[in-house]
């Protein structure tokens, strides 16, 4: 939902975008698409340092893989040090409500909730990392497909709104990939 919708922003933008999943399926508005395995640390970390930017937009389980799987690949590239911009897509259940995380409050549904775990462990190993060119971006609690207005809000560690179309989440995404205004940091969006 999201790594398609980013390669068509950035696209759009003119942008020459390589696509990598797992299945290296071809990705519309993409110059290339290659598979890639994001436990591939090696790989990945020759990726980042060829590229001017990177994305990584996965999910946990959800996805096919499994939660300690993505903790452990994001934990390894971190690792491995790479040279080049790297933005992450985060989880909104790492944001804060009252200085709480969003999954440690009452009513957070369960079926999220290993996935939310996950990506607040991944972003504290980006937070404690030293030398890596990063950022963190969460979108708002709820994100689906929607109308791309190009107009959305930003906002630090708190949640700031409850809801952002996956097509308005990638304007902010690409946004920061060319402006760089939260480098070493997370940030949300929310319409």
């Amino acid at each position: 939902m999201i790594g398609s919708r980013v390669v068509a922003e950035a696209a759009g933008r003119g942008h020459e975008v390589v696509a990598l999943s797992r299945s290296g399926q071809a990705v519309e508005g993409a110059a290339e698409s290659r598979a890639l395995d994001l436990n591939d640390t090696a790989a990945i970390a020759t990726t980042i340092a060829d590229a001017d930017a990177t994305v990584i937009a996965v999910s946990g389980a959800r996805s096919g893989g499994t939660d300690d799987e993505v903790f452990a690949a994001h934990r390894d590239l971190i690792a491995a040090a790479p040279e080049g911009r790297v933005l992450v897509v985060g989880g909104a259940g790492s944001l804060e409500v009252d200085g709480v995380r969003l999954k440690d409050t009452p009513g957070f549904p369960d079926f999220i909730l290993a996935e939310a775990t996950t990506f607040s462990n991944v972003l504290d190993q980006y937070r404690a990392s030293e030398g890596l060119d990063w950022t963190v971006l969460c979108p708002a609690p709820m994100i689906a497909p929607g109308e791309r207005t190009g107009a959305y809000r930003v906002g630090g560690d708190s949640v700031i709104g409850d809801s952002i179309s996956a097509e308005n989440f990638a304007v902010a995404l690409v946004d920061e990939l060319e402006t760089s205004a939260h480098r070493g940091a997370r940030f949300t969006v929310a319409s």
